[in-house]
């Protein structure tokens, strides 16, 4: 199976590798997927990364085994992955998407099901499918209004245009723009960071920024009130070092 997992500490990198077809996504790597993520889950690890070897990130599904009928996609609700794998999952973990070469189509529905994307300079976003009358349907339509706002996301979903990364920066679906061909290794850098942190309280805050998007603001705060309770752990901790010195004036090297 072209999927691989190879840990690195506390970060665990998960890799599509079938750059023969440009990280193109069978239901058979769909449930690879899923199930590496569903493991890095339930791990030690801190951090993921999602990555497409062979410079390609993902050029969506696999249309040559859609159109041999080898497909197998779950419905919402049912037992099994969706089309593109875990784009249904909501993590207790950060994932970052390393992307360089093309995220289209399903593949971008992957960059954006990420927390957060580091993009090469080359790097090309688009909803390719547009021209083959192929839906988003593993949360594009919902992912992108909600990350870059619903007038870019109708621009991308209406005409299928390429966006480079410059402009996916400009727009927020890039948060971060690697040197040329170092995409991973700025991904493996950032991951470091965050797994750097106390992580209970880093976990429960993203935790609540998902969950505040189907709350109305009361019930956003009563969630937010809960997620901050279960870190006090961290922030006691936290505020003892504070206290002794650490961490202050902007410096994120001392925990």
């Amino acid at each position: 199976m072209s999927v691989t997992v190879e840990r690195r500490g506390a970060v665990c990198i998960v890799t599509l590798d079938r750059p023969e077809v440009r990280n193109a996504v069978d239901h058979h790597h769909a449930q690879a997927l899923t199930d590496a993520f569903t493991a890095f889950d339930q791990s030690d690890a801190s951090v993921a990364i999602l990555y497409g070897a062979g410079g390609n990130f993902c050029a969506g599904a696999d249309l040559k085994a859609v159109s041999r009928g080898d497909i197998k996609i779950a419905q919402p609700g049912e037992d099994g992955p969706a089309g593109m794998g875990p784009t249904r999952m909501l993590l207790s973990k950060p994932v970052i998407a390393a992307v360089d070469g093309f995220a289209v189509a399903g593949g971008l529905e992957l960059a954006i099901w990420a927390d957060l994307r580091v993009v090469d300079p080359g790097a090309t976003f688009g909803v390719f499918c547009r021209r083959w009358g192929v839906p988003l349907i593993d949360g594009g339509t919902i992912r992108l209004p909600r990350l870059i706002g619903h007038s870019h996301a109708l621009d991308l979903i209406l005409t299928g245009r390429p966006v480079g990364a410059d402009e996916a920066f400009r727009m927020g679906l890039a948060n971060r723009i690697s040197e040329p061909g170092r995409v991973l290794d700025a991904a493996v850098e950032l991951a470091e960071q965050l797994a750097a942190f106390p992580q209970t309280c880093m976990r429960q805050d993203r935790l609540s920024s998902y969950e505040q998007e189907n709350l109305d603001l009361d019930a956003a705060f009563g969630s937010e009130w809960q997620h901050g309770m279960t870190s006090m752990v961290d922030t006691v901790t936290g505020a003892t070092k504070f206290a002794s010195g650490s961490g202050r004036h902007g410096n994120f090297t001392e925990h």
